[in-house]
């Protein structure tokens, strides 16, 4: 049984579908003006973070997540020297585009300071100091508010948001991904997570299809993400970088000779595997989906919050 301090925590992924965790040991939490935003120790993910219900990072799995999310689109354009971060609170993107010796300058749009807070306090093991590097520049808000307003262009965009309900759809709509684009620098690369193609495909589709109205490169790539619970889907679009031009042998060079490090799970295999489809996959984007534009919603995407409490019995 769990000690008194320790309880269970679970997270509906559907209706019919959820994952779990016991002995949780609650370390910090806040209610912002935003979000309820938890840190939590667990026997074996170490640190983790939930927003709103929802489980995002932990110490000994965000690699699976981070790594990809940056690494693929970052190794196939000639050089970042330039990158946005929005969502990312935890500063495990960050840290990621950091491990590239080009990198200049890193801006980290969050819209929640509280998030950045409780990350830089209770998860060195997921931002590694990034919050701390000169490189690293903080823009606490609205990132649709900045990214109209900014004069800047960037080689990389990563998208680190949370999952697309509630306020967060709007930057997930073809009209975030147009102002993304404006501010690319040529051969710039954007990259963001679309859900589960095993529990979210209906949103899975329609966010493919809305990265395609904007962008001529469009490369969906999956991993399976421990602390998601299911396999997971990312994309990187591109007016004219694509990763999937690079062979194995390729990437490993460019890891090579850009003096990249400290990577547990990207390599040029890896690169590869992450890019090929099963075939149910294929099927669904190649079917004809509407893309979500800014006042749509997502039928299959669902608040939490919003369905049946999970009671679970530790024996």
């Amino acid at each position: 049984m769990a000690s008194p301090t320790q309880r269970a925590l679970a997270e509906r992924l559907n209706a019919h579908f959820g994952f779990y965790l016991t002995h949780c040991r609650l370390l910090a939490q806040v209610h912002s003006d935003w979000q309820h935003i938890e840190i939590h120790e667990h026997p074996q993910f170490g640190r983790l973070m939930r927003i709103d219900g929802c489980f995002m990072t932990s110490e000994r799995d965000e690699f699976f997540y981070h790594e990809p999310m940056v690494h693929l689109p970052a190794i196939a354009h000639p050089g970042v020297r330039r990158a946005l971060i929005v969502g990312g609170g935890d500063g495990g993107a960050a840290e990621e585009l950091l491990k590239l010796p080009e990198i200049e300058r890193v801006t980290l749009c969050e819209l929640d300071g509280a998030v950045i807070r409780l990350a830089h306090e209770w998860l060195p093991a997921i931002h590694r100091g990034a919050f701390d590097d000169p490189r690293l520049g903080l823009q606490l808000g609205d990132a649709c508010a900045f990214i109209a307003a900014t004069e800047e262009r960037f080689d990389q965009i990563v998208l680190d948001l949370t999952d697309p309900f509630g306020p967060a759809v709007e930057l997930y709509t073809v009209e975030f991904y147009q102002a993304c684009r404006r501010i690319l620098a040529p051969g710039g690369v954007v990259s963001l997570h679309l859900g589960s193609p095993i529990h979210l495909q209906n949103s899975l589709q329609r966010l493919h299809a809305s990265l395609q109205a904007v962008f001529p490169i469009v490369r969906p790539y999956l991993q399976y993400v421990p602390l998601y619970g299911t396999l997971w889907c990312m994309a990187m679009a591109s007016d004219t970088t694509d990763p999937a031009a690079l062979s194995a042998t390729e990437v490993d060079a460019r890891i090579t000779q850009r003096g990249i490090a400290d990577l547990q799970l990207y390599n040029g295999a890896v690169h590869q595997a992450l890019l090929a489809q099963p075939n149910f996959v294929r099927e669904l984007f190649a079917a004809p989906t509407r893309a979500l534009h800014r006042g749509d919603t997502l039928a299959d995407v669902v608040n939490p919050a919003e369905l049946p409490e999970i009671t679970i019995t530790e024996g």
